[in-house]
C-alpha cells in the first residue's frame, strides 16, 4: 500500500504542458507553392503564404489550443490549414496515441478521415456520422464518414479541429460569417418600379466629381495627369449605380424581360451566386481595355467585415427595363457574381471599391491609383436565411447513435445485477447452473464484446491518470457511452461484490478463457495447479505490471501504447484476431494456456484486474456466506476454488474472487457441503436412536 501511495504522490507532484511545434517540424506539412510564414502568437498559429509571399491563410496545431484527450489520455494533434475565408485547405495528423489506430486498425483509416475536411468551411455544420433516410442532399448538415470501431476517437479529433479552427477564426478572422449566408427568397414577391427602388434606397447611387478625385491625387506625381478633369472640375468623374439582382422582385424592375429570364436561367444553375448590377454613366467606366469576360474586373473590388469579396463577371447580356432613365441605358453596365458560400451576406453592409487610374509619362508611363468607395446593403425582406441547425453535443450524438445497443445493454445489466443480488444462492444451487452461467457469458462475449466493443481496458484508467496529471478534461469518456455504462456498473459492483462482477461476469476475454478451460476439461487435458506459495507470488505480478504502466506515464508516455498490448483484448475482441501474427499468437497462446491453467492471465498478469482488485477494497459486505466449520475441518471450497481465492481458514480472499459462485453452490448443497452432510447424518442417527 505504501508503494501505491508513493506512486500517486508522484502523480500529483509532476506537471507538463503542450508546447507548439517549431518551424522545422511544421514546414514539411505545407505543400508547395504555399509556404509557412511568421508565427503569429504563442499558441502555434502561423501565417500561410502564397507563391507571391502574400498572406493566404493560417496554419496551426490543434493541441496547444484544443487539447482534448483521446482514449490514451494524450491529445490527438492535427495540423490545420485555413484560407482567409475560413475554408479548410488541409488537415493532417501530426501525432496521437489512440490504441485502436496504433496497433489495431492501423493509421491509414485515420489519415483518410482527415482528407474529408478539404474544401469545407468552418461555417458548415460538420458532423461525424452518416445521414439517415434518403441521404444528405439538401441537408444543412455536412457528414464526415467516421471510422468503424473508432468512432469515439474520430469524434474527439473532430471536436478538437473545430474548437481550434473557431478560436483562430474569432481571433484572426473576426469578420468571417459565423453562420449560413442569406439567399434570395424565391417565394417572396413584391411589385416594384425603378422609382420605388430609388425611394427605398434599394439602388445605391455614388458620384465623384473631377475635383474630388483630383484631391485624392493631390501632392503626387499624378496630380496634373488628368487634363480633361482639371479643365472641368465640377464635371462628373464617376456616376455609379449599384443594385443586388438576386431577389426576383428587384431584378424584374431593373431588367428587360429577356435579360430577366437569362438571369433566372443563370441563377438556376449557379444557385449559390449573388448577382450585383453596376451601371456607370460618368467618365470612369467599369473596366480597362484589357478586361476579359467571365473574369474578375481589374478596377473593382469589395470587402465585407474586413474580408475580401471575390467578384467576377457573370457574362450575362444586359438589357435594362424600358422604364429606366435614358442615361442608364447609355451607360456601361456589368453584372458581377460572388459565391455566398464564401461568407458574403447581401443583407449586411459591404463596401464596393472602384479604382481610379492615372498614367504619368509617355513612354512606359508610371501608373497611379486611388480608391473610390461606397457602402451597400439590401433590405432583408427579400431574403431568407437557412435555419442554423444546432448539432447535438458529440456525447449526446454518441448516445443517440447507440441507443438500441444501450437499451439492450441496460436490460442485460439490470437483469444480471438483480439475478446476482437477489437470487444468488438460488442461482448457484440450480441444477443447470453451469449451462446458465456459460450462456450468460456467451451472450456477454458476443454482444458486449464483439458486437458492442465494450471490452474494458487498462487504457481507460491510464488515460484518467494521465488526464488528471496534465490537468485535462475527462469529457473523452462521454464519447463511448457503451463502455462508460459498463464502467459505471462495474464500479457500483465494487461496493456489492468487489472485483467479482466485472472479472467474473462482464469481461469478454475472461469469458473466452473460461470457455477454453471447459474445452480443456472435455478433452481431459491435464491441469497445471501452482503450489500455494507460487500462487501467492504470481498474484503480485499484475500489481507490478500496473505499477510499471503508471510509472511510464511520467517517464516514457510514448511507450504506453505498446505497454498496453500486454492486454490481449484489442486482438481477441476489438479486431476479431485480424492483426499482425505476433499479436494473434500472443492472444491465442493465452487462451491455450487457459486450457491447462485456469484463467492464468486474469489471475496473474492482467493490469486491469489489478485495478479492479484495488477498486474492490471499497466492498461493503462479505457477500459469500461461511460457516464455522469452513476451513476447519472442511477444506472442500478451498480445494474446489479454481482461482485460489479461499484461504486455509475458509476466509474468502475477495481481491482474488471472480464471483464464479462455485463455493456458493457447495455451501448450499446438502450433498457436497461436509458440515451439511455431517449434520444430516447426525439427525438421521438421532432419529434411529429415538426409534
Amino acid at each position: 500500500m505504501r508503494f501505491f501511495m508513493i506512486i500517486f504522490a508522484v502523480l500529483w507532484a509532476a506537471t507538463t504542458t503542450a508546447e507548439p511545434l517549431g518551424r522545422d517540424v511544421l514546414e514539411p506539412y505545407i505543400a508547395p507553392p504555399m509556404e509557412l510564414g511568421e508565427q503569429l502568437n504563442d499558441e502555434g498559429v502561423w501565417q500561410l503564404l502564397n507563391s507571391g509571399g502574400a498572406e493566404a491563410g493560417y496554419v496551426f496545431e490543434t493541441e496547444p489550443m484544443a487539447p482534448l484527450p483521446g482514449f490514451s489520455g494524450a491529445s490527438i494533434n492535427m495540423l490545420v490549414v485555413l484560407d482567409l475565408d475560413g475554408r479548410f485547405l488541409d488537415v493532417k495528423l501530426i501525432s496521437h496515441n489512440e490504441p485502436i489506430f496504433v496497433s489495431g486498425l492501423g493509421e491509414a483509416a485515420f489519415h483518410k478521415f482527415f482528407e474529408q475536411y478539404r474544401g469545407h468551411s468552418i461555417s458548415d455544420s460538420l458532423v461525424v456520422g452518416s445521414p439517415y433516410g434518403a441521404g444528405s442532399e439538401g441537408s444543412a448538415l455536412v457528414y464526415l464518414d467516421g471510422v468503424t470501431k473508432a468512432t469515439a476517437s474520430v469524434r474527439i479529433a473532430h471536436e478538437s479541429i473545430l474548437a481550434a479552427a473557431l478560436k483562430v477564426a474569432r481571433e484572426k478572422m473576426g469578420g468571417i460569417s459565423s453562420g449560413p449566408p442569406a439567399y434570395p427568397n424565391p417565394d417572396y414577391s413584391e411589385a416594384l418600379t425603378w422609382d420605388d427602388l430609388i425611394a427605398q434606397g434599394i439602388v445605391t447611387r455614388t458620384t465623384f466629381t473631377n475635383a474630388e478625385v483630383a484631391d485624392d491625387f493631390k501632392g503626387t506625381i499624378w496630380e496634373f495627369d488628368d487634363p480633361v478633369g482639371n479643365a472641368n472640375p465640377d464635371g462628373v468623374y464617376l456616376d455609379l449605380w449599384a443594385v443586388d439582382l438576386g431577389p426576383q422582385s428587384i431584378a424584374r424592375a431593373v431588367l428587360s424581360p429577356s435579360s430577366f429570364d437569362e438571369l433566372q436561367g443563370f441563377m438556376a444553375i449557379s444557385t449559390t451566386d449573388e448577382p450585383i448590377l453596376l451601371i456607370e454613366t460618368g467618365r470612369h467606366g467599369l473596366v480597362t481595355d484589357d478586361f476579359v469576360r467571365n473574369t474578375s474586373p481589374d478596377l473593382i473590388s469589395a470587402v465585407q467585415g474586413g474580408f475580401p469579396i471575390a467578384f467576377r463577371d457573370a457574362d450575362i447580356f444586359i438589357q435594362l427595363h424600358p422604364d429606366l432613365p435614358d442615361e442608364l441605358h447609355d451607360g456601361a453596365a456589368l453584372i458581377l457574381r460572388t459565391d455566398r458560400r464564401l461568407g458574403f451576406d447581401p443583407t449586411a453592409e459591404w463596401t464596393l471599391n472602384i479604382k481610379a487610374l492615372r498614367a504619368h509619362g509617355v513612354f512606359q508611363p508610371e501608373m497611379g491609383s486611388v480608391t473610390l468607395a461606397t457602402t451597400l446593403s439590401t433590405d432583408d425582406r427579400f431574403f431568407s436565411r437557412p435555419v442554423v441547425i444546432k448539432t447535438r453535443p458529440p456525447w449526446l450524438d454518441a448516445l443517440y447513435n447507440r441507443s438500441t445497443d444501450l437499451i439492450i445493454l441496460s436490460v442485460f445489466l439490470v437483469g444480471l445485477v438483480a439475478l446476482l443480488g437477489t437470487n444468488l444462492n438460488r442461482l448457484a444451487g440450480h441444477r443447470y447452473f453451469t449451462p446458465i452461467r456459460l450462456t450468460i457469458l456467451a451472450f456477454m462475449t458476443g454482444f458486449i464484446g464483439w458486437w458492442g466493443q465494450g471490452q474494458l481496458s487498462i487504457a481507460t484508467p491510464i488515460a484518467l491518470i494521465r488526464t488528471a496529471f496534465e490537468g485535462g478534461s475527462l469529457s473523452f469518456l462521454l464519447y463511448d457511452p457503451f463502455s462508460l455504462f459498463i464502467w459505471a456498473v462495474s464500479i457500483v459492483g465494487f461496493v456489492l461484490w468487489g472485483r467479482g462482477l466485472f472479472c467474473g461476469w462482464l469481461c469478454p476475454f475472461g469469458a473466452l478463457q473460461e470457455f477454453a478451460h471447459h474445452i480443456g476439461r472435455v478433452l481431459r487435458i491435464a491441469q497445471i495447479e501452482p503450489s500455494a506459495v507460487w500462487d501467492d507470488r504470481l498474484k503480485w505480478v499484475k500489481y507490478i505490471v500496473l505499477a510499471g504502466m503508471v510509472a511510464l506515464i511520467f517517464t516514457a508516455p510514448a511507450r504506453l501504447d505498446k505497454a498496453i498490448e500486454i492486454e490481449p483484448f484489442k486482438t481477441a475482441i476489438t479486431t476479431f484476431f485480424i492483426r499482425e501474427w505476433y499479436y494473434v499468437a500472443y492472444a491465442a497462446g493465452l487462451l491455450l494456456l487457459s486450457m491447462v491453467l485456469f484463467k492464468g492471465f486474469c489471475r496473474y498478469v492482467c493490469p486491469l484486474g489489478a485495478v479492479m482488485a484495488i477498486g474492490g477494497l471499497v466492498r461493503g459486505r462479505n457477500w459469500i456466506e461461511r460457516r464455522a466449520e469452513c476451513g476447519s475441518p472442511c477444506q472442500l471450497c478451498k480445494v474446489k476454488c479454481n482461482y485460489g481465492a479461499i484461504k486455509k481458514t475458509g476466509e474468502i480472499q475477495y481481491s482474488e474472487c471472480f464471483g464464479c459462485l462455485d463455493c456458493v453452490t457447495i455451501h448450499d448443497s446438502p450433498t457436497q457441503c461436509v458440515p451439511l452432510i455431517l449434520a444430516a447424518k447426525g439427525r438421521k442417527l438421532q432419529g434411529i436412536a429415538a426409534e
